[in-house]
């Protein structure tokens, strides 16, 4: 045999190889646990990347080539303002547009799905020189007027009743050029011919395109831009001109920058991105403890054999490197898999859902996966890092043990007795408290993350001397059988709580999202019966700009037979900051000395002034993001113009996450001259049904038959149909961290199995059955899984406080009422307590297949 054969390294490699095939299952394990996790969280990563990536392109391919971008409130702004800045010598060329959300009429869409089209409307003489890409190409088979000779038809790109449609578009309502357009504007139906395409639009964005003119004409907004894009002369900085220009707008009209609108558009959705990143990094963050588990039992197994390799002259820096190795092996192998898992994910998702994942973040646009090799480099690592930090302890503690001790049976629990120390968890988990104190970073509530894993790590931790705590002081049953599985808990806790570790970081997780989702779903039924007192809701057209009621059609709901009472709503958007995104603003009725009655107030009500500025009810939003405290006097750009408004109250707004504004109507009108109205809330007089009620206000409302009627019990089940829709990755997520944390568990015990083969063996030697130890086992799983749950639930419930009250005020800026659905948690409790019996039971088996001498004989 040669001398390199004989080495310490060649013994090394010998004995790296043969532990991952000796224990496949163990590796198979280990393999699946990173994979998973690396697999969810990669393909939560590229399905919200890649629809960032998209919308983020249709914002700006929207913007074509334009240096800035000067923007006004929803319903738009004075069109003299375009002849103002278009004369300033800053400016190269400027292109006013006009931008509205249209709802698509049901017959032009397949399926008869109601859908939302935007339309810009653009001087084809102007928009060259700024946004090329808008400028439609006509179909040279459609012409304008069928009926009428082409010396009297006007060319396509100025026809009144012409649009162009993006291929996107086109593809997504199933019509083709030459066809009609049908959209909704008021209560009517305004019929476009598709004159042609738009070929340089971005892929994905469904837009369509029609003269300036004819968009203010035909979709009610005559006088009114939306929007005016400008190129600059060489040589002018956008930031500062942008600055220069700011004191020349009207209120309410901003000038933004292409960085501006991207970080606008970044901050739409970041706090959703980010925390489902997170929470599809808890399946690796629980795949980390399954190999922490499995690794430091089969280091505790392997003892011997590590401490022989010190005796033949391994150092401990080559023990160390030699586990970590098989770790480092097990994580690559499983980021590898993770990563082709999650890309496929991602791509099955997007092709059949769309990249919004429940968010409603990144309608109109179809994103397409886009591979990144830094990111999927990111994503192996985590998965390497992950296994190797799971190893990492067990690692240091073989390579400190003392070579001879170490060689001898019995020597197993000696190597876990430091952990049963509480001050290490303890202290991990007061620094979580502390954390969860620290306020958001950059908008992020990062300090509540650091605060649920260390205070996930701390409690798991402290596992070890919560088991010598309890199994040592409970007294031992006269049943043999149960005292043994007694006395096996009490004297060797480590091995015990490793066990655990597993199934407590999982089950602990899966209590935390379990807890916070069901308060946020029972919070949000509560908020909807408190804003949905009516018996009978009517909408003018849903997600649409131009669909709304007129004063007549207000009159004539008010008069139909049956209506006791009616409210209407108005809603605007307003900008109060350039990258952020766009505040809602309601009119509605509203009492102020008892605005309780309609608003669900979370703190007290603000007296109001008989002379002062009228009032306004802020969303917990407009606290956290501007600063809108109860009782400040407050200016909100209103028709063109900044107004004085007193901050009334707060209240609780589950639809809005970027903030919302409530004034009365009668405030609003007065103040915009603004009568349009969108939504009505309707009380009907006794013994009148809302069947009677909607056929009544279709027949008497010209264009009835569009308007949407709901009862407040529909609105609530879609609501929440809706919440469950958002949630499902949450749900499928808790699913993944109990499989995980059942296969810890199987693993564990496999691994304790093995490492207790002599002592199986020594109780067949002196009489005991192989049903008298599987039933040892299954009693020493139970309460082991019995001491798991308890701690999970602890800390699972002091996790979801920091969801609840820090997480989801700081990323979404609203707060909600602690719920414990107490049978879901009980029933899967008593699954991992059966699931844990049975395991144990089960991985008993291989170790207790030996003969009763061969497993004893290394002890002669």
């Amino acid at each position: 045999m040669s001398e390199s054969t004989l080495s310490p390294r060649g013994v090394q490699t010998a004995l790296l190889f043969r532990e991952l095939a000796a224990h496949p299952r163990r590796t198979l394990v280990g393999v699946a646990a990173i994979a998973i996790g690396v697999a969810m969280g990669y393909a939560v990563h590229l399905i919200n990347q890649s629809a960032l990536n998209e919308f983020t392109q249709a914002v700006q391919s929207l913007m074509g080539d334009a240096d800035l971008e000067v923007r006004g409130p929803r319903s738009g702004f004075d069109e003299d303002l375009y002849s103002v800045i278009a004369r300033l010598p800053e400016v190269a060329a400027a292109s006013p547009i006009v931008e509205a959300e249209a709802r698509v009429e049901k017959e032009a869409s397949p399926a008869g799905r109601a859908e939302t089209l935007r339309i810009l409307g653009i001087d084809v003489f102007r928009a060259g020189a700024v946004h090329p890409s808008l400028i439609g190409q006509a179909d040279a088979s459609v012409t304008s007027d069928p009926s009428a000779t082409s010396n009297q038809a006007p060319p396509p790109l100025i026809d009144p009743d012409a649009i162009f449609l993006s291929p996107a578009a086109l593809q997504s309502l199933g019509l083709a050029t030459g066809q009609t357009l049908a959209i909704q504007v008021g209560l009517e139906t305004i019929r476009l011919r598709i004159a042609g395409t738009l070929p340089a639009a971005g892929a994905g964005i469904r837009i369509g395109v029609m003269d300036i003119g004819a968009a203010q004409w035909r979709l009610q907004r005559l006088g009114l831009l939306s929007r005016i894009d400008l190129k600059l002369r060489p040589g002018v900085d956008p930031q500062e001109f942008a600055a220069r220009l700011a004191p020349r707008l009207p209120a309410g009209v901003v000038a933004t920058t292409p960085a501006d609108n991207q970080s606008r558009v970044s901050n739409l959705s970041r706090a959703y991105r980010v925390n489902l990143t997170v929470l599809a990094l808890v399946a690796l963050f629980t795949g980390s403890f399954l190999v922490l588990s499995t690794q430091a039992l089969a280091v505790v197994r392997r003892r011997a054999e590590l401490a022989l390799l010190r005796v033949l002259g391994v150092t401990r820096r080559g023990v160390v490197g030699l586990l970590l190795t098989e770790s480092a092996i097990v994580g690559g192998v499983g980021s590898a898999l993770g990563l082709g898992l999650g890309y496929a994910a991602a791509t099955f998702v997007l092709a059949r859902f769309g990249g919004d994942l429940g968010g409603g973040y990144f309608t109109g646009v179809t994103p397409h996966i886009r591979f990144n090799a830094a990111s999927a480099l990111v994503f192996f690592a985590l998965g390497v890092a992950a296994a190797l930090a799971g190893t990492l302890m067990p690692a240091l503690e073989a390579a400190r043990a003392r070579p001879a001790a170490a060689l001898k049976a019995g020597d197993e629990e000696s190597a876990l007795r430091k952990v049963r120390s509480p001050w290490l968890g303890l202290a991990l988990m007061g620094a979580g408290i502390l954390a969860a104190r620290v306020g958001p970073v950059s908008g992020l509530p990062l300090a509540g993350y650091l605060a649920i894993a260390l205070l996930l790590v701390g409690g798991i931790a402290l596992v070890p001397f919560l088991a010598h705590a309890l199994f040592s002081r409970l007294p031992l049953p006269r049943q043999p059988v149960l005292g043994l599985a007694l006395a096996q808990l009490a004297g060797a806790p480590g091995r015990a709580s490793l066990a655990l570790a597993g199934i407590v970081a999982s089950f602990s997780l899966m209590v935390a999202m379990a807890i916070m989702v069901a308060s946020f779903r029972d919070s949000v039924d509560q908020w909807l019966a408190r804003v949905l007192p009516a018996e009978l809701y009517v909408r003018a057209g849903s997600g649409s700009d131009t669909a709304f009621f007129t004063a007549q059609d207000v009159a004539r709901i008010r008069a139909t037979p049956g209506v006791k009472r009616a409210e209407f709503l108005r809603t605007n958007q307003l900008t109060l900051a350039p990258t952020r995104p766009p505040v809602t603003l309601l009119a509605r009725p509203i009492d102020p000395l008892n605005p309780s009655a309609r608003l669900p107030l979370t703190g007290d009500i603000v007296s109001i002034p008989g002379n002062g500025p009228p009032p306004i009810w802020v969303s917990e939003a407009m606290v956290d993001l501007y600063g809108f405290v109860p009782g400040k006097i407050v200016t909100l750009p209103l028709a063109g113009q900044r107004i004085s408004f007193l901050v009334a109250g707060v209240w609780r707004d589950y639809a809005r996450q970027h903030g919302s504004v409530v004034m009365v109507d009668r405030d609003y009108q007065r103040l915009t001259g603004d009568t349009l109205v969108s939504d009505a809330a309707l009380w009907l007089v006794p013994g009148a049904s809302t069947t009677q009620v909607t056929a009544a206000i279709r027949a008497a409302v010209t264009g009835g038959q569009r308007l949407e009627f709901a009862e407040p019990g529909e609105i609530r089940a879609t609501s929440l149909s809706i919440f469950d829709r958002s949630f499902a990755v949450t749900y499928l997520l808790e699913g993944v961290a109990i499989v995980i944390g059942l296969a810890g568990v199987a693993a564990s015990f496999g691994a304790q199995a093995l490492a207790r083969a002599r002592e199986f063996g020594m109780l067949r030697h002196v009489g005991m059955t192989r049903a008298a130890i599987g039933a040892m086992l299954a009693f020493e799983g139970g309460l082991l899984a019995l001491l798991g749950i308890v701690v999970g639930l602890t800390l699972g419930w002091m996790v979801s406080l920091i969801l609840i009250r820090v997480v989801n005020p700081q990323s979404f800026h609203w707060t909600m009422d602690v719920h414990v659905p107490w049978l879901p948690l009980a029933a899967v409790a008593a699954v991992l307590m059966a699931a844990a019996a049975l395991t144990a039971l089960v991985s008993g088996r291989q170790a207790m297949s030996r003969g009763a001498i061969l497993a004893v004989r290394e002890d002669w």
